[in-house]
């Protein structure tokens, strides 16, 4: 069987794309197991429910890898354009920069 590490072991708030992305996996990876180990049971209803998961896995799969590959994309863009800011507003991105950190170190000093 697959690796189990479901982000509902772990703090819910701390859940990203690519937690669920992970976790979709597994359990993907799980419905193929449960597949391929029911491959000799059955009868003809058992024959037509395997025959429809399998495709509605294939369509999963095929539709969480076209999501994936729009995240790394996104995210490819996200960085290129802080990049260039970045380089086009050196003083600005430090302002931004040294901001940031003094509101989270506010925070943190609350607490």
């Amino acid at each position: 069987m697959s690796t189990r590490n479901l982000s509902a072991e772990t703090d819910p708030s701390e859940v990203t794309k690519e937690q669920l992305v992970h976790d979709f996996k597994v359990v993907v990876a799980d419905a193929e197991a449960l597949l391929k180990a029911t491959a000799g049971h059955g009868g003809e209803a058992v024959a037509a429910a395997r025959a429809r998961a399998e495709e509605s896995l294939a369509s999963v799969k095929a539709k969480m890898s076209e999501a994936e590959a729009a995240l790394v994309a996104r995210t490819k863009a996200a960085a290129k354009a802080t990049d260039e800011y970045v380089h086009g507003h050196p003083w600005q991105a430090i302002g931004i920069a040294a901001s940031v950190g003094v509101v989270i170190g506010l925070l943190i000093g609350r607490r």
